[in-house]
């Protein structure tokens, strides 16, 4: 069975900036190459960034290149769900929510933001 992501709005600017170690750089690779889940908060994130004009590019080009996946009625559930139990904030529960919803493994170096909810899991590219 191949595992499916979900790649954390953190995880998507380390790896389009180089800033991963050798092996998370090496797995971000494989991830995306088989085009990769986004939540719709990462695409807000990620697009609603400051950045220079060749920055922004590259940004856009990545996200139209992805899968984004927006908030359906389930999404919206679990993360209530989610912010109730774990008091978690509002983009990370979405995030977690989607995950959960999609059967997705967060790639995320935010692994505290994440660590206490059930049926969600979590890699970090910095500890591969």
């Amino acid at each position: 069975m191949e595992l499916s992501y979900l790649i954390d709005t953190n995880a998507v600017i380390d790896y389009l900036g180089g800033k991963l170690p050798y092996a998370g750089m090496n797995f971000m690779n494989i991830v995306i190459d088989a085009i990769p889940n986004l939540s719709v908060i990462t695409k807000i994130e990620v697009l609603g960034f400051n950045a220079p004009n060749e920055h922004y590019q590259l940004l856009s080009n990545f996200i139209n290149d992805s899968t984004i996946l927006y908030l359906s009625e389930n999404i919206v559930d679990s993360t209530i769900e989610i912010r109730k139990k774990y008091k978690t904030k509002l983009p990370d529960a979405i995030i977690a929510a989607t995950a959960i919803s999609y059967n997705l493994i967060l790639i995320s170096r935010n692994i505290s933001d994440f660590k206490n909810i059930q049926r969600l899991q979590v890699i970090d590219p910095y500890s591969l």
